[in-house]
């Protein structure tokens, strides 16, 4: 994820993405650097226009948000229904018995 951030680092300064650069920022962060993970980062870029991608990233953000809060709402109302069912299960169970001892 370092390399990621570096070159993202390198894109707002508007430096050029290179091997060499996203070493040199991965070093500064005090992090021992792979050549290999840079090589592959650098060739993963090649045609990417990050600005693009981020701008993109933002707007696509806010639906899996919303989508999101819809299940978790389900499974709050789960919960409550499994406990009222779990309620009622215990009282017809003390219920039962009751009518065991005579009560």
């Amino acid at each position: 994820m370092e390399y990621v951030y570096a070159a993202l680092l390198l894109e707002e300064a508007g430096k050029k993405i290179d091997e060499k650069a996203i070493i040199d920022v991965v070093k500064a962060a005090g992090i021992t650097p792979d050549e290999a993970q840079a090589k592959a980062l650098v060739a993963s870029l090649k045609d990417v226009n990050i600005k693009d991608v981020i701008k993109n990233a933002q707007t696509m953000q806010a639906a899996p948000v919303a989508a999101a809060a819809a299940p978790a709402a389900k499974e709050e109302k789960k919960a409550a229904e499994n406990k009222e069912d779990q309620a009622k299960r215990e009282e017809e169970a003390a219920g039962g018995l009751a009518n065991l001892f005579g009560g």
